[in-house]
């Protein structure tokens, strides 16, 4: 590939979701993307005694265990937001069609949702994780880091296989080193090692975390193909299946369901609002399926 060839890739990139996603989503949101970006506020305001109808994620343990009954934190709404990107870029993100692959579907929502963010002046940081923390961006605006953040997406190295993906290293990573409340997506197939679910428990409480879990439907329900070679992407072993076998079609649909309850459970154990995003789904039309819900949940 020529420098003038990768220099140019974000860019195009770029011109390709400005026509084709956010003049949709600007047409459909009517410019309001308050309920995609904007939780239960950011400044911190005030405390007051608990009410039962209050979300118990902004319960202020420390003030509570002195004051002996609950207490929560009340926050207010600023027009400026900082949004960081938790990036999983391990092995298992290329999976998917040759064209619209996982980490396709990652650049593209990264790409659309910086834009968003940074045309109406606020910030955008990332860190990008395969067996480990590679990089961290630090938050800037502008159209300038935008391009950035997709170009290093584009030229981030091929991860290695060095065995299951570990999730608790990026979201500790993200609250170690996010100081100020900002907003976070973090972003990921959620194929980990387990063990993360408290992490994000505990970056919950600091910031409004946003989970964009991605996903292919053969991970779901595998087609009858006949005998084929699957492999695992996080550490290459290979194994032999006949998919003519119609129990082993049950039984994989019934482990990815599990795989699949287990990890809705920890979103809402969190407080974290999700989105799933499959490969085959328009993004525009999962977006403001996302923004709806989440302003279903404001009211």
């Amino acid at each position: 590939m020529s420098t003038t060839t990768a220099a140019s890739a974000p860019e195009r990139i770029l011109i390709r979701l400005d026509w084709q996603v956010i003049r949709r989503l600007d047409g459909l949101l009517q410019g309001d993307y308050r309920s995609l970006f904007y939780g239960h506020g950011l400044d911190f305001a005030d405390l007051r005694e608990y009410q039962p109808q209050d979300d118990i994620r902004y319960i202020d343990w420390n003030v509570t265990a002195r004051m002996d009954t609950p207490y929560v934190r009340q926050y207010v709404e600023e027009r400026d937001v900082t949004g960081w990107f938790l990036l999983d870029l391990s092995p298992s993100m290329d999976f998917g069609a040759l064209q619209n692959q996982k980490r396709s579907v990652l650049v593209d929502f990264v790409t659309t949702v910086s834009r968003l963010l940074t045309r109406h002046g606020n910030n955008v940081g990332a860190v990008f994780y395969s067996d480990r923390v590679d990089k961290m961006i630090p938050a800037r605006g502008g159209r300038i880091q935008v391009l950035r953040i997709v170009n290093d997406l584009l030229n981030q190295p091929e991860p290695r296989r060095t065995g299951p993906t570990n999730l608790t290293k990026l979201i500790e990573m993200g609250l170690h080193t996010i100081k100020r409340r900002s907003l976070i997506f973090l972003v990921s197939d959620f194929i980990s090692e387990p063990g993360w679910e408290q992490a994000l428990n505990l970056l919950s409480r600091k910031h409004e975390v946003l989970a964009v879990r991605l996903w292919d439907p053969r991970e779901i329900e595998i087609p009858n193909v006949g005998l084929i070679v699957m492999e695992d992407a996080e550490t290459g072993e290979q194994l032999y299946v006949d998919t003519n076998d119609a129990g082993f079609r049950r039984r994989f649909k019934e482990a990815a369901a599990q795989r699949e309850d287990a990890i809705d459970t920890a979103f809402k154990r969190a407080g974290v609002d999700a989105l799933s995003l499959s490969t085959e789904e328009d993004l525009v039309k999962a977006i403001v399926r996302f923004a709806t819900l989440r302003k279903r949940r404001r009211r």
